[in-house]
């Protein structure tokens, strides 16, 4: 059996998981919170962009509809009259230089499958980077008014306005483990300091 299979298992199962996973689990929960401590303190510094950031993204691994939902997002936006822009890391990209807006004529190996589309069905601006806040700043600087990150909200870096954390209705958060005993990626406690949370 391949390991993702395995561990697909292991996390959506009522089955404890096996001490080594749990042991590692705890050391990347004292990773996320010392990194969250840091960002607290001020010690790593996040950046406001000057416009309004409202991040989509999910506490589990895996899709959870963080890009329908993204989609969705864009387009209510623009029919309110916002001009929207929506970033992106590029996820899968093989291109891995600078900052890209995407084109009609870009191809997933240049942008990533979910940013291209992105960019043909919500008819906004889409910006990848593998730094969001450089994303960002492109898109403020080609006309944006707002700016939605899309499966961005570890990246404590890029200051938010508004978090919305999408979870899988079905699967819910799994065993409840963190990474990779279970397949959240913050502890289950993280929802509550989002601004909603939309079962998809």
């Amino acid at each position: 059996m391949r390991l993702d299979a395995w561990l697909q298992r292991v996390w959506y199962s009522k089955a404890r998981p096996p001490a080594w996973l749990r042991a590692l689990a705890a050391l990347y929960g004292a990773v996320m919170r010392l990194r969250a401590a840091l960002y607290a303190r001020g010690w790593l510094k996040s950046v406001r962009v000057g416009v309004p950031v409202i991040v989509v993204g999910n506490v589990t691994v895996g899709g959870t509809g963080k890009t329908p939902l993204t989609i969705w997002l864009a387009q209510a936006l623009r029919g309110l009259g916002y001009r929207v822009a929506v970033v992106s890391r590029g996820y899968g990209r093989r291109a891995a230089w600078g900052t890209l807006r995407v084109k009609p004529s870009s191809s997933a190996e240049e942008v990533g499958d979910e940013p291209l589309l992105i960019h043909r069905r919500a008819g906004c601006p889409v910006f990848v980077d593998g730094d969001r806040v450089r994303a960002a700043r492109a898109a403020i600087a080609a006309g944006a008014q707002l700016v939605i990150a899309d499966d961005g909200l570890q990246h404590l870096r890029l200051a938010r306005d508004a978090e919305i954390i999408a979870v899988d209705a079905q699967r819910g958060l799994g065993n409840g483990g963190l990474l990779p005993a279970g397949p959240l990626r913050e502890p289950a406690s993280r929802l509550g300091r989002a601004t909603a949370v939309v079962l998809t």
